[in-house]
């Protein structure tokens, strides 16, 4: 009896929880694909009594907000700076974990002293690095700041630190390089976790809204985040498109999400950051 009365209850809680997370979707859909006037009106309906389909015609017609072209842009940049950072931050953490000098302990510390560093405090000169260089408006100036992070570093330290030392030494051993360690063994040996980071990395990559908005001044380097704020400030605010556009945008990072979500727990279970 206790066993039916905790299943019941499990799945009573998992059913609102799922309501609750699902809500947000439903609104979106449903202001998506109603006009204007059915958005604001005083009488809520389930759904629109007329599914308006043109609005994905308007959406992606717009010639104030070029909607198709963000989308490009949001999936080159997250794309670009998700694998660059597996790639370059991979190569420091195994630095940092495997690799003895005499100073490794101080360019750990010095890693970790730049995660205090408040964003707004490297903003500025990080703008006028990439404005010198004639990166802005250029898709280079939002890919190239977001190559490396500390702290994905530091995590691929402390994931290398737990690596079976075993598999290495045996590379070694058939005689490859501490290179060919790394790329023929530990990194084929970590896809669980390098896909857990990627997916992080994707979806943080993707809702980055405030650099964006400060480097693409042109329309045609605009991501995502920032086509979404520009119909939301325009001079006639289009309700139904920006509901509509908030959903076609999730759309990437909920495929990656849904291909991807088994490696999260595995990832952050094998990160190092137990307990």
């Amino acid at each position: 009896m206790r066993s039916a009365t905790g299943a019941v209850a499990r799945w009573t809680a998992l059913v609102i929880a799922a309501v609750l997370f699902l809500l947000p979707f439903y609104l979106l859909v449903r202001n998506g694909l109603a006009t204007r006037a059915e958005i604001t009106a005083p009488n809520w309906t389930f759904f629109p009594s007329k599914i308006h389909w043109e609005n994905f015609g308007q959406l992606f017609d717009d010639e104030t907000v070029p909607f198709a072209r963000s989308l490009v842009n949001s999936t080159v940049v997250a794309t670009l700076q998700t694998l660059g950072q597996l790639l370059l931050c991979s190569l420091a953490g195994y630095g940092l974990a495997r690799i003895p000098y005499r100073h490794a302990k101080k360019v750990l510390y010095g890693v970790i002293a730049t995660l205090m560093i408040p964003t707004s405090v490297t903003f500025v000169p990080t703008f006028v690095v990439v404005s010198t260089l004639g990166w802005i408006s250029d898709l280079r100036g939002l890919i190239v700041p977001g190559l490396f992070s500390a702290f994905t570093t530091f995590l691929f330290r402390q994931y290398f630190l737990d690596f079976p030392r075993e598999l290495e030494e045996a590379g070694r051993m058939d005689g490859l390089s501490r290179w060919g360690v790394f790329w023929r063994i530990v990194a084929p040996n970590s896809k669980g976790f390098f896909a857990a980071l990627a997916v992080i990395n994707f979806i943080g990559s993707w809702n980055a809204f405030l650099w964006p908005l400060i480097i693409a001044q042109d329309p045609s380097t605009w991501t995502v985040q920032v086509a979404l704020s520009g119909l939301l400030t325009s001079q006639n605010p289009k309700i139904n498109l920006l509901f509509l556009a908030a959903a076609v945008s999730i759309l990437p990072i909920v495929l990656v999400f849904v291909a991807l979500q088994r490696y999260l727990v595995k990832g952050v279970a094998e990160s190092g950051l137990r307990g």
